[in-house]
């Protein structure tokens, strides 16, 4: 059973409060001041890319979509605000009936992004839209750090299959998350069952190094896990002496051990020396799986050992040191009165410092050189040039309030692994650099 399609909601009955106060006093002051109906345009993007990446990779939507769908002020919430007097009786009256009625578009999760892409629009009236600020971006921007981070690993890994293994290292709800994203990003599986079971992600596990300190000795603790699980599970080596480990791990499982996996020490060497013992032993199918606080740079130099699958977990679930995507949901547009018909002007924010936006209301296109390689992030406010009709990134997610593009988690995977295919094959190198790709504005 794929769950990703079912639009599961978050562990509370209402989204609603998942903001922050000043969405609901703006919202009060343009009640009272009769411009909360006027058409307006949010768009979510970021102004950089963390330090050093060459793309983003757009992570979440999918959680996005559930979020407005169960952003609810239902009786509980309206009276917390009401107690706490947050906003005044008119605005609770209207809060009590709020439904998002709008429409949004954006990069298809699993997408790559560059600094000033629009990965989300929201178009609606400002009190609708505005509502959804934190929400969207606290999903966005966690998401897609997790994705970028997985991504890099994905592609160090070379073929060879992920394990993610954060839950212990972050919040309870954020593991999931987190699950979600890195398997977006490229991993092929999650300890995590919460994920497992949410968004039918494989799981995978057998045992800790507590299972063998429980038993007299080795050899009693992988005996009790092979007659438990099969000769085709994963033993532990690495709680005494590596190679005392595994010579004993094949006289209990016999040459057909699935794998062994090693947790600490030079992984470099010790994978060496473990699979010329493991060969030695006759275990010539055994695999190597290895873990011990990895990023995609230590994944990246063990690509000449003989390691068939790597565990990762705290730099993964911690962006690989970007948390974040700084993500800002901006207004780029709004209608001169509450007209309907009133035609839109574009707004932004001037500043002297990097925090200045454009205005508009945006389209996104990536133009493709001669050998179909990307070779620019085209984005423009006027109409689409003929030549990028069919290259333009953002896609229907909402309309009218519905859920209009709801998807399988693996189409999502599929996409973003084709997504960085079609990048320059510079954009997964680990060394520091610009974004692989320029933005480019018409």
């Amino acid at each position: 059973m794929n769950t990703a399609d079912l639009g599961l909601p978050v562990d509370v009955p209402s989204t609603a409060l998942f903001t922050d106060q000043y969405e609901l006093t703006m919202l009060q002051a343009a009640l009272r001041a009769g411009t909360a109906d006027r058409r307006s345009v949010f768009e979510v993007f970021t102004r950089r890319l963390p330090s050093g990446r060459r793309y983003g990779v757009v992570a979440g939507t999918g959680r996005v979509l559930d979020a407005v769908e169960n952003f609810r002020f239902d009786a509980d919430v309206i009276a917390f605000l009401r107690e706490q007097k947050i906003v005044d009786e008119p605005t609770l009256e209207w809060l009590a009936s709020y439904r998002f009625g709008g429409d949004i578009w954006g990069y298809p999760e699993g997408e790559v992004y560059f600094p000033g892409s629009p990965i989300l629009r929201v178009e609606g009236s400002f009190a609708e839209c505005v509502l959804l600020e934190t929400v969207i971006l606290s999903i966005l921007n966690h998401d897609s750090a997790i994705a970028a981070a997985a991504s890099r690993m994905s592609a160090s890994a070379g073929g060879r299959p992920l394990i993610e293994m954060g839950a212990r290292r972050t919040h309870e709800l954020s593991a999931v998350a987190s699950a979600r994203a890195a398997y977006v990003g490229g991993f092929a599986s999650t300890s995590d069952l919460a994920a497992g079971f949410r968004y039918g992600i494989p799981t995978v596990g057998t045992s800790a190094h507590a299972f063998t300190l429980l038993h007299d000795n080795e050899r009693d603790a992988f005996q009790a896990q092979v007659d438990s699980l099969g000769s085709g599970t994963t033993l532990l080596v690495d709680t005494y002496d590596v190679t005392e480990a595994v010579r004993t791990a094949v006289e209990v499982a016999g040459p057909d051990l699935g794998a062994v996996r090693i947790d600490s020490g030079d992984l470099l060497l010790v994978a060496h020396r473990v699979r010329q013992q493991l060969d030695e032993l006759g275990a010539t199918k055994t695999k190597i799986v290895v873990t011990s606080d990895l990023d995609e740079y230590a994944i990246a130099s063990l690509a000449a050992a003989p390691v068939d699958a790597y565990g990762v977990g705290t730099q993964l679930v911690t962006g690989s040191g970007h948390p974040t995507c700084s993500m800002v949901y901006k207004l780029v547009a709004r209608a001169q009165s509450a007209d309907p018909k009133a035609p839109l002007q574009p707004v932004a924010k001037k500043s002297m410092g990097a925090k200045s936006s454009r205005g508009g209301r945006k389209w996104a296109a990536r133009r493709p050189d001669a050998y179909g390689s990307a070779e620019a992030e085209v984005i423009g406010t006027g109409p689409v040039p003929a030549e990028l009709l069919d290259h333009q990134l953002q896609v229907e997610l909402v309309k009218a309030g519905q859920v209009v593009a709801r998807e399988p988690l693996d189409a999502a995977r599929e996409r973003h692994t084709a997504a960085r295919g079609a990048l320059p094959m510079s954009s997964v190198q680990l060394s520091r650099g610009e974004p692989v790709i320029p933005t480019e504005y018409v």
